[in-house]
């Protein structure tokens, strides 16, 4: 089959070895894949594949199964899926693991199916899962116009959550307003602390979803109500800063470290059923809807990359096959 191989930095489609469902795989026929900025971390040779994933980039696709492994029951061939990867997706062949994968929902085509694993997971997983979010709790989503971003703010509207962003441009902000967020904030206008006590009525944030880090620990530390939970999930504003212990302390809050492509099948597979249960519907009924920012042929994965990096997108940045 062909894939995209990182060759000296540059990604190349190449020719790749098939590969074969072993026991409770299924081998998919990929038609679309998308780009994480997770993927520019490992082109880089920063952000390396678990122990047995893929060296090939991708963490989502979308495609036909045609072949399952031993045990399996849950798929048969023909069946239109997409699938949570921890790598492989820029190929044309994928194999995962079956619970990672789920029946497309509604009408939706494969490059739009191909824009919600690894970002559906991500939100429900820190929003639901580990934050334990409840109805009518303020939630603040650092990069709003981000994968993860769109997906946080629908989900919020969706299950009783005001929230608000922080975004890269006053356009961004907007088009998350339009999106279901109730507010934002330019990054490039300096702090929001001074648009907390207005936004949460003094009360602070209940949650905040951060891909940032440190750049942005001590402001969200401040803007947190008691009892808050800070979902830390990525480094992009730096790995070390100063903690401020008596807010930790006199707050009563909660830093959660999150990362997803490591953990193990079948905590993937618990995100995954969620997902089915509680999103899909919803997807499936138009009231949430994948946010796509372009559409690329697989053998323009550099020019994807680059769109992703220059930082003007907004929602999903698809591949095709």
């Amino acid at each position: 089959m062909k894939a995209i191989d990182i060759q000296d930095g540059e990604l190349v489609w190449a020719d790749v070895a098939d590969p074969t469902p072993g026991p409770g795989e299924i081998l998919i026929r990929n038609e679309a894949t998308a780009v994480n900025r997770a993927d520019l971390v490992q082109r880089a040779g920063g952000y390396p594949p678990p122990p047995g994933a893929s060296p090939i980039l991708g963490l989502e696709c979308a495609g036909e199964v045609t072949a399952v492994g031993e045990g399996v029951s849950s798929f048969t061939a023909g069946d239109r899926v997409c699938a949570l990867l921890a790598g492989g997706g820029y190929a044309e062949q994928v194999v995962v693991p079956a619970g990672q994968a789920r029946r497309i929902p509604g009408s939706l085509s494969a490059a739009e199916a191909a824009s919600l694993p690894e970002v559906y997971a991500t939100a429900w997983l820190n929003l639901f899962m580990e934050a334990r979010l409840e109805v009518g709790e303020r939630v603040l989503i650092h990069a709003g116009a981000s994968g993860v971003g769109t997906a946080g703010i629908q989900l919020c509207r969706a299950f009783g959550n005001p929230v608000w962003v922080t975004a890269g441009s006053v356009s961004k902000v907007d088009r998350c307003i339009e999106l279901g967020a109730a507010g934002g904030h330019d990054r490039h206008a300096g702090s929001l602390r001074d648009q907390v006590e207005g936004w949460t009525d003094g009360a602070g944030f209940d949650v905040i979803l951060d891909p940032v880090g440190a750049a942005y620990l001590s402001d969200n530390l401040r803007a947190m109500a008691l009892e808050g939970r800070l979902l830390l999930i990525g480094l992009m504003g730096g790995a070390k800063a100063e903690l401020e212990l008596g807010l930790v302390l006199m707050k009563r809050l909660r830093v959660i470290g999150s990362t997803l492509r490591a953990r193990s099948v079948a905590a993937k597979s618990a995100v995954m059923d969620q997902l089915e249960a509680r999103v899909w519907p919803k997807l499936a009924d138009g009231s949430i809807k994948p946010v796509i920012e372009a559409e690329f042929p697989i053998t323009q994965a550099a020019d994807a990359h680059a769109l992703i990096a220059g930082n003007d997108t907004f929602g999903k940045v698809v591949l095709t096959f």
